[in-house]
């Protein structure tokens, strides 16, 4: 069905004139007459009676009028559902536990007006931008592994998160009552990380942090979730695990879990915002904007990134 013919017979049915509907649509008074003769001719009934005050609807038009002022309510909420700006920001966090999501929550409370879909699609960074590129998402957070060359030619990046570790422990381990650690301490003792797939930027992240500092990362064992992990931890006086220090975990109370900062140097993990430069939606600059007023200044305190961290690009550069 036309619906700019169905447009056309609402306005005539308002008007009560064929020549007021065109002077409503901007067009000609052929024109209302020839799109409500196809319109009438599509229905096989008759919508208009014409008399000497103008055009009057027939039973049949009396009857459609309150359908065809649904289509036009229905193509305007469709029209609205995908025109950047009206619909919502769709966000990928990958987990809802970590600094990204953090960080969107925050940026929620900044601009509560505008409209967010925070997702997460539980994928490496080469799948997550392949759903960026693909328009499945507006943004993603991940870890950029490869040069801006390597990436595809409408995707664009900017780093806006260097998150700091905490070694999380028992109330029996060795480090339980330790203020802050060093890397060197931690090679001491068994860090527990069960389930990191070989291959993602996070697997690649700690391999290259355990191989600098000679750490012990142990993968092995079955996955049963956090609350599985943090029980066991909670237990052990040998058992330890790394989490980013706006990693929202929570347990009992009586599991007196100890979250304690590295340091000296300090550890951080680089991610990154991943979007397309051609995605016209007006919430995602602010969310850019957002991000780069909250990213924390370079820390006082020596701090080690990996090899691929070190060639993201400058926040100076990003918009470029």
């Amino acid at each position: 069905m036309d619906l700019d013919a169905v447009r056309t017979f609402v306005a005539a049915a308002d008007a009560g004139q064929f020549q007021d509907a065109a002077a409503a649509l901007s067009i000609t008074q052929q024109a209302v007459s020839k799109r409500i003769a196809a319109l009438e001719r599509d229905l096989e009934v008759r919508l208009f009676t014409r008399t000497a005050r103008g055009a009057q609807l027939t039973i049949d038009g009396q009857a459609f009028l309150p359908h065809a002022r649904e289509l036009l309510r229905v193509e305007a909420r469709a029209d609205a559902s995908v025109r950047p700006g009206r619909r919502a920001l769709r966000v990928d966090v990958h987990s809802r536990r970590t600094a990204p999501a953090v960080l969107l929550q925050d940026f929620h409370r900044a601009h509560p007006r505008i409209e967010l879909d925070v997702v997460t699609l539980d994928a490496d960074v080469h799948a997550a931008t392949a759903a960026v590129e693909a328009g499945a998402v507006d943004a993603t957070f991940h870890a950029v592994t490869v040069p801006a060359r390597r990436l595809p030619g409408a995707i664009r990046t900017a780093r806006v998160i260097d998150e700091h570790h905490e070694v999380l422990v028992g109330p029996r381990h060795a480090l339980a009552n330790a203020r802050a650690v060093t890397p060197a301490q931690l090679a001491e003792h068994r860090i527990w990380m069960p389930g990191m797939a070989p291959g993602t930027e996070w697997a690649d992240y700690y391999d290259e942090l355990a191989a600098a500092f000679r750490l012990t990362i142990d993968r092995v064992g079955p996955v049963f979730g956090n609350e599985a992990l943090l029980a066991e931890i909670a237990d052990s006086s040998e058992l330890a695990t790394l989490a980013g220090e706006r990693t929202r975990y929570l347990w009992p109370d009586s599991y007196d879990l100890r979250r304690i900062p590295v340091r000296d140097p300090a550890p951080i993990y680089p991610m990154s915002l991943i979007w397309r430069d051609d995605n016209p939606h007006p919430a995602l600059t602010k969310l850019r904007d957002h991000l780069d007023s909250r990213r924390a200044e370079a820390p006082d305190t020596e701090v080690w990134i990996p090899t691929w961290g070190t060639a993201t690009i400058p926040r100076s550069r990003a918009r470029q």
